[in-house]
């Protein structure tokens, strides 16, 4: 595989191992990287913001990308960190943040490498010939549509998957960096959307060619009389124009001007939404959902975004907007989609508008992956296990880390959004409600989507932490069976995700439920843990199922143990013949008969499970476990 030419963009890597093959330093040596790679890419604002310590990462990726393009390294060596870590400083003048320091990075880890690798040699001879051939086929041209850049960003994963298991250390390099910083030096012609779809960097200004100053001088001059004529022009025809037709804004409801003052959001002007999305081009559309559109769009800076448009807009519907833009605005965490901004504008052509912004999602959704990738590749069990894990973790902190607790109310597939590293994102919370502590909701108006609701909820508008444990519980059936929450299949008739797996599970036969050609599959203990706690936090009865931070320490830990799960009534679904059989086969009449169910159960005064002797059942007893040290 040859190099194409390419301008001088490269990309960065993760902590790594120390490779053995570098040599100790001895004296400090002029570090061969060339910083100016990265100026187009320097932002003040992401200096400034919270993700700060990524961007950085970023930029190294893009320079350590152009050194394995000139020199055929991914790394220089260990005498010339320090000179390499003073240059990238000097490069982000005049910021004045201290690089290592903030974001603790040591000095080694700009010279240690991956497995040993350190040329690109060495990453060709590890892959095989149908490795190389699929990267070379999803990042051998443009990356700018989503598309494209999605199929690329899903090759360099199964790359880092399949072929770089190599351990993280630090907080910096690890593997899966390598294929980023090897495609885009030796594989893609690189523009900005190309950065982009890479590294998530964008071009803040645009290189021009330097000319004369006599030049400039006459050229200024022009411009200058030019603007005047314009400006008296457009003077001119503003003043007609109110002469004969009335205003075309309104001002904005008491509720709306509320998110200027709690938030630090960027607020968009509507021409410029209109420029990003092509003015809502059809062929911008990646998504539809009750409240509206979802768009791509392209921002001036080059930056991709998508953006929610809501129908039907009115100065009814302003607290309703206001409070999802605060809702977004006020939580910060690796597995919770971040809003960048907001759009409110009333116009005599298009009415009421209200959009907000978020960044793109290179990989779509969980539900494009599982239900509807056109080539049928499935998502292999350390990615499964790695979204699943993510999720929790979102959900979990939505529960016990913010005051007060947010419940998300529509936990679904189509809300899990995918990045360029099959990191997931909760997202929509249109329908997030918070809950004050140590209270259960009740509300009169239920919203959610079918087959993901919670029963309590469904039927009395009980709504809590324990209804978003439930549509995670549906997720990961989803997730680990590739089969879909509800399918209905005429006649009353209709297929439960969550009583189909009951159903296997109640009867030895939980690995059933994992679906079948699944790649790289993990332990067999393990999936039958996840697909315990997925039945488990799908319980109907709202005590037996765990919090989100019980099912974040299982799944995070080795802990093998499988939790009794309590028995549970028949679905509502079920007719009379099913249920007359189920009764007579338990014979008691509860509903179970395999090691893992307790039957019997009685509930503790804070809702945990107790067998008939009043003892925590495993579940409990694992659960309190995880929390010593």
């Amino acid at each position: 595989m040859k190099p194409v030419a390419a301008p001088p963009f490269g990309i960065f890597f993760l902590l790594l191992l120390p490779s053995p093959t570098l040599s100790q330093p001895t004296a400090s040596s002029a570090c061969p990287l060339d910083f100016s790679v990265i100026h187009p890419f320097l932002s003040p604002a992401s200096l400034s913001a919270d993700s700060r310590c990524n961007y950085l990462l970023q930029l190294l990726h893009l320079v350590l990308s152009h050194y394995l393009l000139t020199q055929s390294l991914f790394h220089p060596s260990l005498d010339a960190a320090p000179a390499c870590w003073a240059a990238f400083q000097a490069a982000l003048l005049p910021a004045s943040l201290d690089v290592r320091a903030t974001c603790g990075f040591r000095t080694p880890w700009i010279s240690q490498g991956c497995m040993n690798l350190t040329s690109r040699d060495d990453f060709e001879s590890r892959l095989p010939y149908s490795a190389n051939l699929d990267m070379d086929t999803n990042c051998n041209r443009s990356l700018i549509p989503t598309p494209a850049c999605t199929a690329c960003t899903a090759s360099l994963a199964r790359i880092t998957s399949n072929y770089l298991p190599g351990p993280n250390y630090g907080n910096v390099s690890d593997c899966t960096a390598y294929p980023s910083i090897y495609a885009a030096a030796a594989i893609s012609r690189l523009g900005p959307g190309n950065v982009y779809c890479y590294f998530l960097l964008s071009a803040t200004s645009t290189s021009r060619r330097r000319t004369s100053i006599w030049i400039y001088t006459v050229v200024a001059a022009v411009c200058i009389l030019l603007l005047l004529a314009l400006a008296a022009w457009i003077c001119l025809r503003r003043r007609r124009s109110r002469r004969r037709t009335p205003t075309t804004t309104t001002r904005p409801s008491p509720a709306l001007d509320s998110i200027s003052a709690s938030t630090t959001l960027v607020k968009f002007a509507f021409d410029e939404i209109k420029r990003a999305t092509r003015n809502f081009s059809r062929e911008n559309i990646i998504g539809h959902g009750g409240f509206g559109n979802v768009y791509k769009g392209v921002l001036r800076d080059g930056t991709y975004v998508a953006l929610k448009r809501f129908k039907n807009c009115s100065a009814a519907g302003d607290a309703s907007f206001a409070h999802e833009v605060e809702v977004i605005a006020s939580v910060r965490h690796i597995n919770l989609l971040a809003l960048r901004g907001y759009c409110i504008a009333t116009t005599q052509m298009e009415g009421h508008q209200r959009i907000i912004i978020c960044d793109l999602m290179c990989n779509g959704s969980l539900y494009d992956h599982l239900f509807t990738t056109e080539d049928h590749r499935r998502l292999t069990w350390p990615l499964r296990q790695k979204i699943a894990v993510g999720t929790a973790r979102g959900l979990a902190y939505l529960h016990n880390e913010v005051q007060p607790a947010i419940i998300h109310r529509d936990i679904k597939a189509s809300n899990i959004l995918l990045d360029e590293n099959f990191e997931p994102k909760v997202a929509d919370f249109g329908l997030a409600k918070y809950a004050p502590e140590g209270m259960s909701h009740l509300s009169t108006k239920v919203a959610g989507t079918l087959g993901y609701v919670s029963p309590e909820y469904a039927l009395y508008g009980q709504l809590s932490e324990k209804s978003d444990v439930f549509g995670f519980g549906v997720l990961l059936l989803e997730l680990l069976s590739g089969k879909k929450a509800f399918i209905s299949l005429g006649e009353g008739q209709a297929f439960v995700l969550s009583d189909w797996a009951w159903s296997l599970v109640r009867t030895g036969r939980a690995l059933d439920v994992i679906e079948e050609g699944m790649e790289e599959l993990g332990p067999k203990e393990v999936l039958e843990k996840y697909v315990h706690v997925a039945v488990l936090s799908t319980h109907p009865q709202l005590h037996a199922r765990p919090t989100m931070d019980q099912i974040l320490k299982i799944l995070e830990t080795d802990l093998a143990a499988i939790p009794f799960i309590p028995d549970r009534p028949i679905s509502i679904l079920s007719n009379m013949e099913e249920i007359e059989r189920s009764m007579s086969s338990s014979g008691s009449g509860h509903l179970f008969g395999h090691a893992g169910y307790q039957s019997n159960n009685t509930f503790g005064k804070d809702g945990e499970i107790l067998n008939d002797s009043g003892i925590l059942s495993q579940w409990s007893v694992a659960s309190s476990n995880l929390d010593k040290p």
